[in-house]
Parts: C-alpha cells; structure tokens; sequence
C-alpha cells in the first residue's frame, strides 16, 4: 500500500502559490514543500484540515491510495506520483 500525495495538482488547478498557501495554513514554506513533494511520512490531521479548508478541497483530493502492484486505484489521475514515505 502507497499514498501518494496530489497537492501539488490540486495547487495548480487552484492557482495558488506555496507562499500563499503557507500563509493560509499557518505552516513554513518548508514544511508545506515537504509535503507538496511527498519528503514526509506522516501528515497531522489539523495540517490535512488546514489544507483542505484553504483550498476547498476534501482529503480524498489531497491523499490518494495505491496498490502494491503499482497501479492506481483511480484512473482520472495519470501523473507522475509523489508518494508518501
């Protein structure tokens, strides 16, 4: 089982800057590149809130499961896949 994180995605299709999300969400632009590029292997429940809430979006948006064998559990996305360690 693999998460793959998809905020980068759905920070583009908002329009919406890391800096201007950092803000939003209270975290450092450090952190919050940390996340969009999947260098973390646990996320807080009020760090995923703070992001959905800022960008309108649910965590099903933001987290999304894949399989062992490699593919992923829903096919809208074909992406490269940052994946959560």
């Amino acid at each position: 089982m693999t998460i793959v994180l998809r905020l980068d995605r759905i920070m583009a299709d908002r329009k919406i800057s890391l800096n201007e999300l950092s803000e939003k969400v209270g975290i450092t632009n450090v952190n919050l590149s940390k996340i969009k590029t999947g260098k973390i292997s646990a996320i807080r429940f009020s760090t995923l809130n703070a992001i959905c809430k800022a960008l309108d979006c649910q965590p099903g948006d933001v987290l999304e499961y894949q399989d062992d064998e490699g593919g992923i559990s829903d096919d809208r996305h074909q992406r490269p896949q940052t994946e959560l360690r």
